[in-house]
């Protein structure tokens, strides 16, 4: 369902982050105080405005509390970045999510009412290195809790051809199968008599012990 973002600065995270969603079919509003970062990236969003994030007038007049998600993605300036989110919340703006530059900077914006907080350095550098010591099986992941995660893996040889039901995973592996990935498609919730087939991409949820076992099954 079409939803309603506002990214606020245009770095290289912020303008990454609009641009991925407004291709993906979402209105997305671009707001940052520089104008060259704007008009670079205007194209790549629904609407695009000038304007301090830290100026309430600025922001009742883009109508922000309308908007679904705000992403405060500034750079460098963490009192900027502080002051927005604590008017955003005042402002009644629902889910606010937030870049932190540090530790002590995510704490601060948790407890002035950022919904979400991201720290896309260290996440980026944990996503890197898990990929770097996983099988080369494995082709995305996905960390959701501190033991669990989803990986994208190939399917394995010694399982091509054979049923859901025949694999019995969640039993034999204790992993489960959450969606298949065939060519052009995505199976959500495969049934049990689902073949497996070569170059098909399975969607994986389990403890980090289990899938790192299951990902270099051959």
């Amino acid at each position: 369902m079409k939803k309603q973002y506002a990214v606020i600065g245009m770095g290289r995270f912020g303008s990454s982050v609009a641009a991925t969603l407004y291709n993906a079919g979402n209105e997305v509003l671009a707001i940052d105080r520089n104008e060259e970062q704007i008009e670079d990236y205007k194209n790549s969003v629904t609407y695009a405005v000038i304007g301090d994030s830290t100026d309430e007038a600025t922001m009742k007049e883009v109508g922000i509390r309308n908007f679904d998600t705000v992403i405060v993605a500034i750079g460098d300036d963490i009192q900027s970045s502080i002051l927005t989110v604590l008017l955003l919340k005042e402002l009644g703006v629902n889910n606010v999510v937030a870049k932190a530059l540090n530790k002590h900077h995510g704490q601060v914006l948790s407890k002035i009412g950022a919904d979400k907080v991201i720290f896309p350095e260290k996440d980026m550098g944990e996503r890197l290195a898990h990929q770097l010591m996983a099988s080369p099986n494995v082709l995305n992941f996905i960390e959701f809790a501190d033991d669990y995660s989803i990986e994208e893996i190939k399917v394995p040889k010694s399982m091509e051809g054979k049923t859901l039901k025949d694999l019995d995973l969640r039993a034999d592996h204790n992993v489960i199968v959450v969606a298949i990935k065939e060519k052009d498609k995505i199976n959500i919730a495969p049934g049990p008599e689902e073949t497996l087939k070569m170059d098909d991409v399975l969607f994986v949820v389990g403890e980090n012990t289990d899938l790192e076992k299951f990902s270099n099954i051959n």
